[in-house]
């Protein structure tokens, strides 16, 4: 780190000193003062010499070097403030680096005698046109700030977006990258995020509530029902203790009473695996328990046709 700082001040300090060749007097020096002050070219009704030209460059060069300084300390203040979310950190020191880098060409322009008022207004119909052809590019710019601002996504979440469970594992200006249960790494444009309805399940905590659904038949006991299934929830080592495990009988089949057996977890990302475990439990509960789940029967009756 030292060197780089040494290695950054050495290259400042060329730069700032190749800045001060325009004020060397004509006089001491006439070639290099014509020469120096010759225009190349003009832009509009303002003459650009090689002085100007290398102003331009030096304070391009300062102001890139500012942008990357700034984003580096933005990204240090922040990481020890916002707990650790990296994704909002690396967008905003990126906003800034973008900010800085912007306000070094207004002021490297307005150096060299760019009239700024007509160089903004040539920029606005320029932006106007490239807005049509990067649309959805622009779009999904605009949806990455307000996720940063709004803060409602973050790196780490659990994300259903149309019906796909997903873990956010980065965050950018333009698309979210999130892994799903298969192990596959998905790029999600921004405005997707924004536009969409989308569950977050770790918006405010961990807890995810899991559903198993069972049908028993119509000769069972109820209150037996509830017990084995309150006793396989007691066998999953990952759920909570508060809130407690619940027993809801849901609904009458056709040939099953259905109930619904509720547990919380903390984390959402293993339901599925979890939900495995507990069906097993609820299987070998009722098995034991003599309860017999049902499936739908058919009874075909032949007729012999009558001679």
């Amino acid at each position: 780190m030292a060197a780089r700082r040494a290695r950054v001040r050495h290259i400042a300090s060329i730069m700032l000193l190749l800045a001060q060749l325009p004020r060397i007097p004509p006089d001491s020096v006439p070639v290099i003062g014509r020469f120096w002050n010759t225009p190349i070219f003009t832009i509009g009704q303002t003459p650009v010499t090689a002085a100007t030209l290398v102003t331009f460059g030096v304070l391009l060069f300062l102001s890139v070097v500012v942008a990357r300084l700034a984003a580096v300390g933005t990204r240090r203040t922040l990481s020890r403030r916002a707990g650790g979310d990296m994704g909002a950190i690396a967008v905003t020191a990126r906003l800034v680096n973008y900010g800085v880098l912007l306000v070094g060409f207004g002021v490297a322009v307005q150096t060299i005698g760019v009239n700024l008022g007509a160089l903004f207004t040539a920029g606005a119909f320029f932006a106007v046109a490239i807005g049509f052809a990067m649309q959805n590019i622009a779009q999904n710019f605009v949806a990455g700030v307000i996720l940063l601002v709004e803060r409602v996504i973050k790196p780490g979440d659990i994300l259903e977006i149309e019906g796909r469970v997903v873990k956010v594992t980065g965050m950018g200006l333009r698309a979210t990258v999130a892994r799903t249960r298969d192990e596959e790494d998905i790029i999600i444009p921004n405005s997707v995020l924004s536009q969409n309805t989308v569950t977050n399940y770790t918006l405010r905590d961990q807890t995810y509530r899991l559903r198993a659904t069972v049908g028993v038949s119509y000769g069972s006991d109820l209150d037996a029902v509830k017990e084995i299934l309150l006793a396989a929830a007691d066998r999953i080592p990952e759920r909570l203790d508060d809130p407690a495990p619940r027993v809801i009988l849901t609904e009458f089949g056709d040939s099953a009473v259905l109930f619904e057996l509720a547990i919380w977890i903390h984390d959402p990302w293993t339901a599925r695996q979890i939900k495995s475990n507990l069906n097993e439990m609820i299987w070998h509960g009722l098995k034991a328990g003599g309860i017999v789940i049902p499936f739908p029967q058919r009874d075909v009756h032949l007729i012999a046709p009558s001679s």
